[in-house]
């Protein structure tokens, strides 16, 4: 398994609901979708997403605040020569994906990206 997988694995392991003591994560719901290394291994940004998107910021510092310690759970999980440093940051991926998706929906744009779709089934071959 890749190393960013792997850490991705372990964290989400390490921040399901009643494992860290900071009350704005211990009840709190937090998807790890994705976590990207630094080309030398020594910096790891985790890409996270609350449930709901609620809380998202208060949730963020959480993390952040708990990065030493969730650093030293990680290393006695994953051996590793060095244990990145960990920075969390918030996921708009999904945010993003519905914002295009209702972008691609709009009556305007769904005319541009099918331009055939109005012709309403006219034969314009000249047989019609």
């Amino acid at each position: 398994m890749r190393v960013g997988e792997e850490l991705r694995h372990r964290l989400a392991e390490l921040l399901r609901p009643g494992e860290l003591r900071d009350p704005a994560l211990h009840d709190a719901t937090v998807t790890v979708t994705e976590v990207r290394l630094s080309p030398d291994l020594r910096n790891a940004t985790a890409f996270v997403m609350p449930l709901g998107g609620a809380n998202a910021e208060e949730i963020i510092a959480a993390l952040r605040r708990s990065a030493p310690f969730l650093k030293g759970r990680l290393a006695r999980l994953i051996e590793l020569r060095h244990m990145p440093n960990l920075a969390f940051a918030l996921d708009n991926a999904f945010e993003s994906a519905a914002r295009i998706s209702a972008l691609l929906a709009r009556p305007e744009v769904e005319r541009d990206l099918h331009p055939d779709a109005e012709d309403n089934g006219e034969d314009h071959d000249g047989a019609g």
